[in-house]
């Protein structure tokens, strides 16, 4: 029994010879072929599209065949450029290898034998007549073999392809076609084609031919030759139908495939008539925005960057021949649309809003401020916005309203404002996009900032009275003080007050202190009627805050001047320059008989100018006022201030007697001292300095006068009248 591995060693090696030897290629070629050329063989198995080499043709010699025969680089297809003759060579044996540039072998060698085809066309070299007996015995009713034509072939018609040949006489040709087609035969047996043929309407045809007698009766089985039409470059690529636009969202790398043209051509699919190549026409935009694959078809997107909303109409060339020399072509059209993708985060059109002032007592539901966003996407869907307050508000005292799509938010006032919790604001707000960003995250104009500033909210003025009221006898003189206007709280801000509707100028008030005294007399007022002035205060700080109030003057009838001699008042002493402290004057002091009963005390200076511009008198309360320095300085010696007092239609004056001096720090006054006897003044004193002085001069000027004398007399006397002394 033979052993398995035997089996399938004699089962291996066959194949393995089959694969290290390629079976040699068998090509028939019809001699003196009238088509055209080159005449297209045979696809020669060299896989060459998968690998760089290229194809080498050798001849029977082993050198580079220089014959009629050729390979086409591209299709790879075995082709021959002339007519052959078999008379002069009936066969060729051809090599063909797959070879890189340096001559390394990447495929074959595939041998490949050519063998031309006999056909009728050599006459014998003698001729002369003779009769023959041939008695046949052989039926010559042989098959013919496949006839190549060339579509569209420019020959006079009909023209002649082939032949049959009965060898029996009395006999007539019949010949058919499947399908129909332009063919026919004459009573030789020669076969026609009776015009040009096209390949894309019937590549191949079959051909049948009887041989009958007259009586229309076969002879034998009709011969059958195939018709095959060659092809010719006759048919332009046609385009693919353009489209709606290709979507290609912004921002795409380059080399994204944008679509894949596959124009179609008529002619033999693999021929070098169906090779189509691409080429991209204008318009282009600057920058290589498209790349285009000749051979693929294959489009794609170049190094440019393109922005969204862009829309491009490509023109784009195809040409069969490889695109060689006369090659036919069609334009094709692409259009692109550039699309917008959520690429661009929302900005504010201002980052920095403010300072917006709002008082305290701003009520809630007020607008702040308006912020307004914007977004370079094309998109409605990315341009939707979404706001908030990031920083700053951590008790939630303002808030935000918006439409998503506008663009605009609203900042409002949520709760009240307080100047002591928090006197100012920085609101950070963000502004983000809906839908999620593609790309970089947001810059630096996705925030604003609202600086709100609260501002303090001070009451107006308040007066100690709603009105006031005084009366006033017609005949009180000018510089009278008449009342006093003053703040409720001696604490709040000082005011500046001023009469508004003083119609006759009787009246004038003291801008600081609110007194307000007659201006001149009261000429042409008369005893009942009422005087009515507006007297504004305004806050000195804030001119803004003022609050008003009415001063209602009675006028009286004048009493006669009093008879009895102004009351002095005890001297007291104030301090220059002025310090803090007065005198109060007391209106029952003077006449108790014009002091007696029930009823205010008026007060006013007597009408002295320097008097009232060296002193001030404000009222106390109903009975007592109280005096003091109007000027800083006041020279310092006793005063006889006059006051003028009302009380109950009687009207007196007061002497008030005030000592003003300098004061120690005590508030105490500092009182000249005069000389004491028996003391030096001050130029006794500078006399006797001076004479002591003079006395020692003189005394000087003896002493270093004798010293001058005695040292003269020394250097008068000779050397050796000094006596020698001795050296101890």
């Amino acid at each position: 029994m033979v052993p398995a591995c035997l089996w399938l060693l004699c089962l291996s090696v066959p194949q393995v010879l089959l694969k290290a030897q390629p079976a040699e290629l068998y090509v028939e070629v019809p001699e003196n072929y009238g088509g055209n050329f080159p005449l297209y063989l045979t696809k020669l198995p060299l896989h060459h599209e998968e690998t760089e080499g290229q194809i080498v043709l050798l001849g029977d010699s082993g050198m580079v065949a220089e014959g009629p025969f050729a390979v086409d680089p591209e299709s790879g297809f075995l082709l021959v450029t002339r007519a052959l003759d078999r008379e002069e060579q009936a066969e060729y044996r051809l090599q063909v290898t797959l070879e890189t540039e340096d001559g390394r072998v990447l495929g074959g060698p595939q041998p490949v034998l050519v063998h031309v085809k006999d056909e009728n066309d050599q006459a014998s070299g003698h001729q002369t007549t003779a009769t023959i007996d041939v008695s046949i015995v052989e039926n010559t009713w042989v098959p013919l073999e496949p006839i190549h034509l060339a579509e569209n072939l420019e020959v006079p018609y009909p023209h002649l392809i082939a032949q049959v040949h009965w060898s029996g006489g009395d006999v007539c040709y019949h010949l058919e076609s499947q399908p129909p087609g332009p063919f026919d035969a004459d009573t030789e047996g020669k076969l026609y084609v009776t015009r040009g043929l096209d390949r894309e309407s019937q590549a191949e045809y079959l051909l049948q031919v009887w041989a009958q007698n007259t009586r229309g009766e076969d002879y034998a089985e009709p011969l059958e030759l195939q018709v095959v039409v060659t092809d010719e470059n006759d048919n332009a690529p046609v385009c693919p139908p353009r489209g709606p636009p290709i979507s290609i969202p912004e921002l795409s790398p380059p080399g994204t495939e944008i679509t894949r043209l596959s124009a179609e051509d008529a002619d033999a699919p693999g021929s070098p008539n169906a090779h189509i190549v691409y080429r991209l026409l204008i318009p282009e935009p600057e920058g290589r925005a498209f790349e285009l694959d000749p051979t693929s078809g294959s489009m794609t997107l170049g190094a440019a960057p393109l922005q969204a909303g862009q829309n491009f109409l490509l023109q784009v060339l195809a040409v069969d021949l490889a695109g060689a020399e006369g090659g036919l072509s069609s334009t094709c059209e692409v259009a692109v649309l550039i699309t917008d993708i959520n690429d661009h985060a929302p900005e504010f059109t201002t980052s920095q809003i403010g300072p917006i002032s709002l008082p305290e007592d701003t009520e809630p539901g007020t607008l702040v401020a308006t912020l307004m966003a914007t977004d370079a996407d094309l998109e409605p869907a990315f341009r939707v916005m979404d706001f908030a307050i990031e920083a700053g508000d951590v008790e939630r005292t303002f808030g935000l309203d918006w439409e998503p799509d506008t663009g605009h938010a609203q900042l409002w006032l949520r709760k009240n404002l307080s100047y002591e919790a928090a006197p100012s604001y920085k609101l950070v707000v963000v502004v983000r996009s809906v839908v999620d960003l593609v790309g970089p995250d947001p810059g630096p104009g996705s925030t604003a900032t609202v600086t709100v500033l609260v501002e303090r909210v001070v009451p107006p003025p308040k007066l100690d009275q709603e009105s006031y009221e005084a009366s006033v006898p017609v005949s009180t003189p000018a510089g009278s003080l008449l009342l006093t206007i003053q703040p409720s709280d001696p604490m709040s801000s000082p005011l500046r007050f001023s009469l508004v509707n003083d119609s006759e100028s009787w009246l004038c008030i003291e801008e600081g202190s609110g007194e307000v005294h007659t201006a001149r007399p009261l000429q042409g007022a008369q005893p009942g009627d009422t005087y009515t002035v507006l007297v504004e205060a305004q806050d000195a700080d804030k001119p803004g805050l003022s609050a008003s109030v009415t001063l209602k003057l009675h006028f009286l009838k004048a009493q006669p001047a009093p008879t009895l001699l102004p009351a002095l008042v005890p001297a007291q002493h104030l301090c220059t320059p002025r310090q803090s402290h007065g005198v109060v004057i007391s209106g029952a002091s003077g006449n108790s008989d014009l002091a007696s009963g029930q009823g205010p005390y008026s007060f006013a200076l007597g009408p002295n100018p320097t008097v009232q511009r060296d002193w001030r008198l404000q009222a106390l309360n109903d009975s007592h006022a109280y005096l003091t320095l109007a000027l800083h300085w006041v020279e310092p010696q006793e005063h006889v201030v006059p006051v003028v007092v009302s009380h109950n239609d009687q009207m007196w004056q007061l002497l008030v007697r005030v000592v003003v001096c300098r004061c120690n720090v005590e508030g105490q006054c500092l009182r000249k001292v005069g000389r004491l006897k028996g003391m030096p003044t001050k130029l006794s004193a500078v006399g006797i300095l001076v004479g002591t002085l003079a006395a020692i001069g003189f005394f000087l000027i003896l002493i270093f006068t004798h010293l001058a004398l005695s040292r003269k007399k020394d250097l008068d006397q000779p050397v050796d009248s000094v006596p020698l002394r001795a050296a101890v």
